[in-house]
């Protein structure tokens, strides 16, 4: 399978959760080819700011493959992880990451200069990072859920 597929999923969570009225987020686990969890963000739905999707997807995949089923996965996910979101994947093992869009090319001003690379760099964590995998897509819903808050460069 390509990232591209894989990505497409995360697109589907994503979708799923703008439905919900919720920041349309989404987020697959994926190791050896095989699917181990999904994510979405729950935020609004559920009231409860860490519910983002990366965790979402971490969650899923430890009750069904245990507490290990992370290291060395790879995780899809359609924006880049904030700092919380970082530091799960950093705990669970995650060994690469694969991004659609980036908070840079929203100029998120509420993340200052933040990106996953600085994350990993102050932290020590050695992920691999594939970016721009269905960006046009993601950023066209992204745009559909909150043209106001979204400003591409």
């Amino acid at each position: 399978m390509t990232d591209a597929h894989w990505m497409r999923l995360a697109l589907d969570e994503a979708e799923d959760a703008y439905a919900r009225g919720d920041w349309p987020t989404g987020a697959v686990l994926v190791k050896d080819g095989e699917l181990l969890g999904r994510g979405q963000n729950r935020q609004v739905s559920q009231g409860d700011p860490t519910l983002h999707a990366e965790p979402d997807a971490l969650r899923q995949a430890f009750a069904a493959h245990g507490p290990a089923a992370a290291q060395g996965a790879t995780l899809y996910c359609t924006m880049e992880p904030c700092p919380m979101c970082a530091g799960a994947l950093k705990l669970a093992g995650v060994g690469t990451l694969v991004l659609a869009l980036r908070h840079a090319t929203l100029r998120r001003s509420d993340l200052g200069d933040y990106s996953i690379e600085r994350f990993c760099a102050l932290t020590g964590h050695a992920m691999a990072l594939r970016d721009g995998v269905l960006e046009a897509d993601y950023l066209a819903l992204r745009l559909r859920w909150g043209g106001d808050r979204v400003r591409p460069a």
